[in-house]
């Protein structure tokens, strides 16, 4: 069984942010095979599906990106998942808008959400696909990461749409190792 989660926060008022990177790629795989995330359990959006014979659950926390770990780690323990079949999607400042970076390990770094996940985890030993938000030092961190995305910048994340999807696919077929060796080139 695989978990994909996708980080971000719930509401209206947060859609389309750049904190929101994890819903919206998962958004967009779910729609692009005919999914629907309606299931609520344990403060979670998920769907359930099979895939080459495997579960496969996508997961949006609804308990906002800083307490993301409480969603995480129940699933974890309710459908007994191992750390090595979850992929995590979120948001890097760190990284420029329309690049991504796959990693199998890692600190979070300054990311809140990765950082709650990994205390109730108790490993930083789970894999993740870190999309680049770029930074604006101009603007104070919690303002930009909260800000809606502007009209270009929504163009590179829908022109990135497929390969997101690719490497989720792969996810659900392929090592870490081999995924980080076919994706990090960018």
């Amino acid at each position: 069984m695989k978990l994909i989660v996708g980080l971000g926060n719930p509401g209206r008022e947060y859609e389309k942010t750049r904190h929101n990177m994890g819903f919206l790629y998962i958004d967009f795989y779910a729609s692009k095979n005919n999914l629907d995330i309606t299931k609520k359990k344990f403060n979670g959006l998920y769907v359930d599906f099979t895939k080459n014979g495997e579960k496969i659950i996508l997961l949006k926390p609804q308990s906002y990106m800083n307490l993301s770990g409480e969603v995480v780690k129940k699933f974890v323990d309710y459908f007994n998942i191992d750390i090595k079949d979850i992929l995590i999607i979120c948001d890097d400042l760190d990284t420029a808008l329309g690049k991504y970076r796959l990693r199998a390990s890692g600190s979070p770094g300054g990311h809140n959400g990765l950082k709650d996940i990994e205390l109730l985890l108790g490993t930083p030993n789970y894999s993740r696909l870190k999309i680049g938000i770029s930074h604006n030092r101009n603007i104070d961190t919690k303002d930009y990461v909260l800000s809606k995305l502007d009209n270009d910048s929504l163009k590179v994340i829908e022109d990135n749409r497929e390969v997101i999807c690719n490497i989720i696919d792969d996810f659900l077929d392929n090592d870490m190792e081999t995924l980080m060796s076919r994706y990090n080139r960018k």
